[in-house]
Order: structure tokens, then sequence, then C-alpha cells
């Protein structure tokens, strides 16, 4: 015998799971380059690090030698060469006449960097040298 009540469906409708979709995928379109953007910023921060620890290596060993170090080798730091950079070799700055008076020491970014290339990253005997880096202004952790 059945009944004549009516039975109630129960799911989504292909409309409500279209809806849906569409609103993860929104959000997707947004999250996603963000959260990639962030992932290249910290992987970035490794290099001003590594840079960072090599300009007070190079004040010590020129207040205890006169002249800055010509090798990463000469310095008396024990930190291992960065994960995602190749670091280059010290060179004099255009700027200056020799290995007494300045440095300039440049990183680039190796492998898959997010749609960002191979950037690079460079330091001298007074800091970060932003005109001689090519790292983009979104992943740059010295931005604010």
């Amino acid at each position: 015998m059945q009944s004549n009540k009516t039975r109630t469906e129960r799911g989504f409708t292909l409309v409500e799971l279209a809806v849906v979709v569409v609103i993860l995928g929104v959000l997707a379109a947004f999250g996603v380059p963000r959260f990639m953007a962030s992932v290249e910023r910290s992987k970035a921060s490794e290099a001003f690090t590594y840079l960072s620890t090599v300009q007070t290596a190079q004040e010590r060993y020129q207040a205890r030698q006169g002249i800055y170090a010509d090798n990463l080798s000469k310095l008396d730091i024990g930190v291992e060469a960065p994960e995602y950079f190749s670091v280059g070799t010290f060179k004099v700055p255009s700027t200056e006449s020799s290995f007494e008076t300045g440095w300039t020491l440049t990183v680039t970014r190796k492998g898959s960097s997010a749609g960002y290339g191979a950037y690079t990253v460079t330091y001298n005997h007074k800091g970060y040298d932003a005109s001689k880096s090519t790292i983009p202004d979104e992943i740059n952790p010295r931005q604010t």
C-alpha cells in the first residue's frame, strides 16, 4: 500500500552546486597568486639573511685586516650557501677602486620562482643595493 504523502527530496540542485563552484573559483583566482607571492617572499628572505650575514663578516674582516675579503672562504662564517639562490663572487663596485674601499656580492634565484624568473639580490659594503638588484617589489621582504 502506497501512501499519499509526498516524499521530500533531499540534496543539492545542479544550480546550487554550480554557484558553489563559481564562488570557489573566484576565491582561488584571488587567493592562489597572493599565496604564491607570499611563499616566494619567504624564499627571498633567505637571500637577504645570507647576504646580511656576509656583510657583517666582511665588516669584521675589514676591521682586522684593513681590507675587505675577496673570497667567501676568508670570512669567519659557518653559514651554508642559500638553498634557493646561487652565490656569485665578490667584486669591486664600480664606484670603488679596490677591495680596500668596497665590495659587492650578488645572489641569483635558481629553479622555479613562481613566475618571477631568475631575479637577483645584491649587497655591498653599505648594505642592500636596490639599484643593482632585480627582485620584484611584491616579493621583496625589504618593501613595506
